[in-house]
């Protein structure tokens, strides 16, 4: 009897130790499914706040905080500086900083803030390059300035380099040497200059007329076309390299949709801001040439291109379609800012 009754103890301990057991280890998981969910909570949320583009600004007001700042004079090509300047600032200072180059979560999971990083640098390259080449040059045969001879290879440097050296340092290094520049064309000397001449601005336009035909064909590209081809058009004795067909069918790849609108996002955001920092210097020669209504016109058509998104996702119907194309009314809005640019260049151009 003895004997009987320790089994049974012995029994009751056993499942009582069982019962413990499994109640700890379901303790255990859910602790750690709780600490999961919140860990991908807080990288939605961080996701969500480094996809927020960053607010705009007045390019003139900025740069006369800035040179009241730094004690410095405001003269011509000070406001076009500035704002690369701060364009620049902001891409590597905005909230999550500059994400294209992170290999870590959650920036490395997303892709439309680091595409619209990549347009808007394309346009800081663009600039500092025509402001290395034309601006700050009285002729061909002139010296280059100082440092935008290293500024412009600094915004040229690769931009996914995570280490060896990271691209966030080189893009400084940039920026360093352009507040050099803006320091010394502040300072009343002919060490620094910067040349608010029609020639000097067309030579830019010229850059952003590519860039935004090239926008432009990309996104209309989202649906597909087959476009005639044009290379060598008005030019009966022209030669290419390699033949190509009479008619070529272009289609962006449906996973790279959403990348084309937001670099193109990005591209016009740095745009507006360089145009309105343009508008201001070179404000008497657009006056001269009857050509400031022009400018305006393409800024606010660039600006329709920021309007807020209603959707979480890059709708892509066929044109005609139930759904919206997104991309489609970006081309819009695109070509016909490039189509303006292009009659601004030919108003400059004339005598």
């Amino acid at each position: 009897m003895k004997r009987l009754t320790q089994k049974f103890r012995d029994l009751g301990w056993t499942v009582s130790d069982s019962f413990a057991d499994n109640t700890t280890r379901h303790r255990i998981y859910k602790a750690t499914g709780s600490i999961i969910g919140i860990i991908v909570l807080l990288m939605i949320i961080l996701m969500i706040w480094w996809s927020m583009t960053p607010a705009k600004f007045q390019p003139v007001e900025q740069a006369r905080v800035l040179a009241s700042q730094q004690q410095q004079t405001f003269v011509t090509g000070y406001t076009s500086t500035a704002t690369l300047i701060r364009l620049a600032e902001t891409l590597l200072d905005k909230p999550g900083g500059y994400l294209t180059n992170d290999v870590m979560p959650p920036s490395v999971w997303m892709d439309n803030m680091p595409n619209w990083e990549f347009g808007v640098l394309v346009q800081i390259r663009d600039f500092s390059r025509v402001l290395r080449n034309d601006i700050s040059r009285s002729q061909s045969q002139s010296r280059e300035d100082k440092d935008l001879g290293i500024a412009e290879p600094q915004f040229n440097f690769n931009s996914d380099s995570w280490l060896f050296p990271p691209s966030e340092g080189e893009y400084r290094a940039g920026i360093k040497s352009l507040k050099s520049y803006l320091a010394r064309l502040s300072s009343n000397s002919d060490d620094a200059q910067f040349y608010a001449r029609a020639d000097n601005l067309t030579a830019w336009l010229s850059v952003v007329e590519k860039r935004l035909g090239s926008l432009s064909q990309r996104l209309s590209a989202s649906v597909g076309q087959i476009r005639v081809n044009t290379d060598l058009a008005g030019d009966p004795e022209a030669m290419q390299s390699t033949p190509s067909a009479d008619e070529v069918v272009t289609k962006t790849p449906w996973n790279k949709i959403d990348d084309v609108f937001f670099e193109t996002r990005g591209s016009t955001w740095a745009l507006i801001h360089l145009l309105k920092a343009v508008e201001y210097d070179f404000g008497d020669i657009l006056r001269k040439k009857n050509a400031l209504v022009s400018l305006r016109q393409i800024i606010r058509e660039l600006e329709a291109t920021q309007q807020t998104l209603m959707t979480p996702i890059i709708l892509n119907g066929s044109g005609f379609s139930l759904f919206a194309n997104h991309s489609l009314v970006m081309a819009s809005y695109v070509s016909r800012a490039n189509a303006a640019i292009i009659d601004l260049k030919d108003l400059l151009n004339r005598g």
